[in-house]
């Protein structure tokens, strides 16, 4: 009986699977990170809790548990609950930036680089206003704050993050005369403040209660409104 055992063990690849070893495929997955595949998989598993319930959901050790291994091991690429959510939150911001260079390619140029030029602010914050809708958790948990985390200017506006996509599409606008150059400066942060505070109010405020024709309304009017400050010659 035993020697059959074996012989079935052996055809079915399951000779770990002791009392003491608890498998070789956790064996081996564990063996697997250390060589650097945990950083990432703490914080995909970590990700998905942020994509679920914002970054208050975010925490090391249920990611560890997640990812399969022990909480020790976490703490060994992430010092505490602070430095996992800061991975997250960038992983939050470089899903947001996806999403809004997906909306400057998703139409035809216009022929016109005036109207290009608006027609890409407005996918812009279309698709900024959409992530917030649809995704979110992540889109909270690209703002949040991160406990004991220092703040940097790479870490809030990386490198083709949303904040450089908004400013390449306001010095378009300067370029081909839509915004004039004297009120370039600082502009982004002005288109950033009224997108953001009513995908806010949208998620978070009084306006969530909003049904969606009247939801539609709203982020018309606040693009109209920013072009309109945007194309205005004097303040």
């Amino acid at each position: 009986m035993n020697v059959v055992n074996l012989e079935l063990l052996q055809h079915y690849g399951l000779m770990a699977t002791t009392v003491s070893g608890r498998g070789q495929h956790r064996s081996q997955q564990r063996s697997s990170y250390h060589h650097g595949d945990l950083p990432n998989a703490l914080t995909d598993a970590a990700t998905e809790m942020a994509r679920a319930g914002g970054p208050d959901a975010v925490v090391l050790r249920a990611a560890a548990r997640a990812t399969g291994v022990s909480a020790a091991a976490a703490y060994r690429h992430f010092a505490d609950h602070g430095a996992l959510l800061s991975a997250v939150r960038q992983r939050a911001l470089g899903a947001l930036a996806d999403a809004m260079r997906a909306s400057l390619e998703a139409s035809e140029p216009l022929a016109d680089p005036a109207q290009e030029s608006i027609r890409r602010l407005r996918a812009l914050g279309s698709a900024y206003l959409g992530f917030a809708l649809n995704d979110p958790g992540l889109f909270r948990t690209a703002f949040c704050r991160c406990p004991d985390q220092p703040m940097s200017e790479a870490a809030e506006h990386p490198e083709n993050g949303p904040f450089a996509l908004v400013s390449g599409v306001l010095d378009d606008l300067v370029e081909n005369g839509v915004l004039a150059a004297h009120r370039r400066p600082n502009a982004e942060i002005a288109a950033w403040a009224a997108v953001h505070g009513l995908a806010t109010l949208l998620l978070d405020g009084p306006l969530s209660l909003l049904d969606e024709q009247e939801r539609a309304n709203a982020m018309a009017k606040t693009s109209e409104f920013i072009l309109a400050g945007i194309t205005a010659r004097e303040i």
